[in-house]
C-alpha cells in the first residue's frame, strides 16, 4: 500500500492488526483466516465511508499524493509501445514535460505530458513538474510533428503551474505559453487531454487546449494553488483549507463549471493504490474518445475546439 494520508489513518490501523495477524497465523501455524477477513471487510468499508465524503483540501492532498502515477508510467501501462522524442530544437531538453510517439490498441498517438517525481532528487531533476519555456516549446513542437502524420494527441496534465523563475521568463515563458493556446486551437488533429493530478493555473493550460477534458475523481484543476490564494486574499498560506473550498477546484465543481467534460473514475482509494487499474480504465476512456472524434473533419474538429473554449465563462447581465 502506498503512503497513507493524514485521514487515512484509521485504515492504517486496520491493516497493521491484519499483518499482524497474518504473523501470528505464520509463525504459531494458527488458522486465523476467518478473523483476517472479518477485519479485512471492516478496511474496505472503513474506505468506502472516508472516500465518500472527501473535504476539497483532502482533494488536494490526494491529487499531489507522491505515489500517484505520472506521465511516464502510465505512459508504459496504457501504451502497447512508446518511444520518447526529446528537446525543443532551441535551447534544451526540459524534463518537466515528456512526450513521445505510442501505439495504444493498434492507434497510433502522440502522448505528452508533465512530469513530477517520487521523491526528492526525482522531483528536483524534474523541476517539480514546473515546465520552462523549452518545456513548452518541445510540446508544441510535438503536436506539429502529430499533425503532420495525422496522429491524434493525448495530453496528461499534472503541475502545480509554469515555472515563474527569472530565467524562465529570461527566455520567454508567458510567450511559449500564449503560443501554445494559440496554436492549439487550429491543430487539425484531435486533442483529448486527462487531469491526472494537479493541474494548475496557465501552466497546466498550455497543454490542455483540446477537443476534450477528463478530469481523474481525485485530481484538481484551478487558476491557482490553494496555498497561493490564501496567501494573496488571507495573508496567510495556513488557510489554503479554507482557500480549497472557495476555489471549486475537485473534479465534480470543475465540470460543473463546463471547464472540464467529463469524470474518469478512480479505484476505491484512490489511483495511487491501484495504478494497474487505473491505466485500464483511462485506456478504455481514450480509446472511444479517439474512435468519435477522428470520426470529425478537420473544419468541424477545430470549429468544435474554438466553439467549447470561447463559452466558457460566459455569463448573462440584466
Amino acid at each position: 500500500m502506498a503512503k497513507l494520508l493524514d485521514f487515512e489513518e484509521p485504515i492504517k490501523e486496520l491493516y497493521d492488526q491484519i499483518d499482524q495477524l497474518k504473523l501470528l497465523s505464520k509463525d504459531g501455524k494458527l488458522d486465523l483466516d476467518a478473523e483476517i477477513n472479518k477485519i479485512e471487510q471492516r478496511a474496505e468499508s472503513l474506505k468506502k465511508e472516508i472516500f465518500s465524503d472527501l473535504t476539497p483540501h483532502q482533494i488536494v492532498q490526494i491529487a499531489r499524493h507522491p505515489n500517484r502515477p505520472d506521465t511516464t508510467s502510465l505512459a508504459r501501462l496504457i501504451c502497447d509501445r512508446f518511444t520518447q522524442l526529446s528537446g525543443d530544437r532551441l535551447y534544451r531538453d526540459d524534463p518537466s514535460i515528456i512526450g513521445g510517439i505510442g501505439l495504444i490498441g493498434g492507434q497510433r498517438i502522440m502522448l505528452i505530458g508533465h512530469q513530477k517525481g517520487h521523491d526528492t532528487k526525482e522531483n528536483i531533476y524534474r523541476n517539480f513538474g514546473m515546465p520552462h519555456p523549452e518545456g513548452y516549446r518541445k510540446a508544441l513542437r510535438l503536436m506539429r510533428l502529430a499533425e503532420k502524420f495525422g496522429v491524434p494527441i493525448i495530453t496528461f496534465i499534472d503541475t502545480p503551474g509554469a515555472y515563474p523563475g527569472l530565467e524562465a521568463e529570461e527566455r520567454g515563458q508567458a510567450e511559449a505559453i500564449a503560443r501554445n493556446l494559440r496554436e492549439m486551437v487550429g491543430i487539425k488533429v484531435p486533442i483529448v487531454s486527462i487531469v491526472i493530478g494537479e493541474g494548475g493555473s496557465g501552466g497546466a493550460l498550455a497543454i490542455g487546449v483540446s477537443d476534450c477534458i477528463f478530469m481523474m475523481q481525485y485530481s484538481v484543476y484551478s487558476v491557482i494553488s490553494p496555498e497561493g490564494c490564501a496567501s494573496i486574499l488571507f495573508r496567510d498560506a495556513k488557510k489554503s483549507e479554507d482557500a480549497s473550498k472557495s476555489l471549486k477546484l475537485t473534479a465534480p465543481d470543475v465540470v460543473r463549471l463546463g471547464v472540464a467534460d467529463q469524470i474518469i473514475e478512480e479505484p476505491l482509494g484512490g489511483s495511487h493504490n491501484n495504478w494497474e487499474d487505473t491505466a485500464s480504465i483511462m485506456k478504455k476512456n481514450l480509446l472511444e474518445t479517439i474512435n468519435q472524434l477522428v470520426k470529425k473533419d478537420q473544419e468541424t474538429l477545430i470549429q468544435d475546439r474554438y466553439a467549447k473554449f470561447r463559452k466558457i465563462g460566459s455569463f448573462i447581465t440584466s
